[in-house]
């Protein structure tokens, strides 16, 4: 039987139902699970994958759940020859950055999800350390292969641990007694549900962008709280589109991985995730709307404030010009010679920009 090449031997001291795993250190800090389950319940034994593996098969009736974060190209390699899985599905597994899809092979599956997290208004966001990093929210990936009698998670990024799924299952024996297919379903259905909670959020952003869209003055940082909101929004349907047609495939084709009594469970996280997408569109929609409106508000405040300028402008250039034309001192102005020739001319100046300023009063310029 091949051999996989771990960090570290997997070894569980508190390997016993009904608590949940605890991952071993790597060396190279990504852990590593390995748990044979047999009709739903955890088993009470400490397995590397190849004794796991031989055990299931075996057995018949069992399976092994392998969960991985962020493991080195060695192990995948390894895991794949172990497990039989598809070459290229294995180069999809070592690379980050995936699309969400599902893929086909003989005998196994490969679902990659793309997991969101929108942090709370006034939460810093840590530093950007891989391409999917971004804005306020976090992202990474879980990569799901199912087998007849096995499951493999492969994590990336920080967000997006399944220990405390794994717990959930094991206390949920009915359901994990279904298979892998069980597995796949659960990690479906909490990317989906941290999907609608990401979105419940950011509607709640967008209501409040939208009821002061037009109430509150127009502002170049009310148009960048706009752009981010637009760009999260992207970035989420980016996650849930991909999932919706595959999803839809697992509840409605019959396939030999997925029993029949989990199609029906398939098909309501689908539903969950094309009412998400239909209710991001018009998130998008309404940003871009109220976008184009906060725009054209900024520059008709523009335009206003450069007629306000103008008419200024207007004003100030009548006593300017009065004082440069007396300031050259030539012998025939009125004013040296005439008594009343200054206060004469500072009157006509200020009735001239008295008149000059109703009138652009009156046309809203001032």
């Amino acid at each position: 039987m091949p051999t996989v090449r771990h960090h570290t031997e997997t070894r569980f001291a508190n390997d016993v139902p009904g608590r949940p795993a605890r991952p071993s250190t790597a060396r190279h800090g990504h852990p590593i699970d390995c748990v044979v389950y047999r009709d739903g319940v955890r088993q009470q034994s400490t397995l590397t994958p190849e004794e796991a593996v031989g055990q299931v098969r075996e057995d018949g009736a069992a399976f092994v759940w392998i969960g991985l974060h962020e493991p080195d190209e060695a192990t995948l390699r390894g895991l794949g020859d172990l497990l039989g899985l598809h070459p290229p599905a294995v180069d999809a597994a070592v690379r980050a950055g995936q699309r969400p899809k599902l893929d086909r092979h003989a005998d196994t599956l490969l679902a990659i999800f793309r997991t969101v997290r929108r942090l709370p208004a006034g939460v810093a966001a840590p530093a950007p350390t891989d391409p999917g990093a971004h804005g306020i929210a976090q992202t990474g990936e879980i990569l799901v292969f199912l087998g007849r009698d096995f499951v493999v998670t492969v994590r990336h990024g920080e967000y997006g641990g399944l220990r405390a799924l794994r717990f959930r299952l094991e206390r949920e024996q009915a359901r994990l007694a279904a298979g892998p297919s069980a597995v796949l379903h659960a990690v479906a259905e909490r990317v989906v549900s941290d999907y609608l909670h990401a979105a419940q959020t950011l509607q709640r952003a967008v209501a409040a962008v939208e009821s002061t869209a037009f109430t509150a003055p127009a502002q170049a940082t009310q148009a960048e709280r706009i752009f981010l909101l637009r760009h999260e929004t992207r970035e989420l349907r980016r996650a849930v589109r991909p999932i919706i047609k595959p999803l839809a495939m697992l509840a409605s084709e019959p396939l030999h991985l997925v029993p029949a009594e989990l199609r029906e469970h398939f098909g309501g996280v689908a539903d969950h995730a094309a009412q998400l997408g239909e209710q991001l569109a018009g998130h998008e929609e309404l940003l871009s709307s109220i976008a184009q409106a906060n725009l054209m508000r900024i520059a008709a405040g523009q335009r206003e404030d450069l007629r306000r300028i103008a008419a200024w402008a207007a004003i100030i250039a009548v006593p300017a010009t009065a004082a440069v034309g007396y300031g050259v001192n030539l012998a025939s102005m009125p004013g040296p010679h005439w008594p009343y020739g200054y206060p004469t001319l500072l009157a006509l100046a200020f009735v001239a920009c008295l008149t000059l300023h109703r009138s652009f009063r009156r046309r809203g310029w001032l």
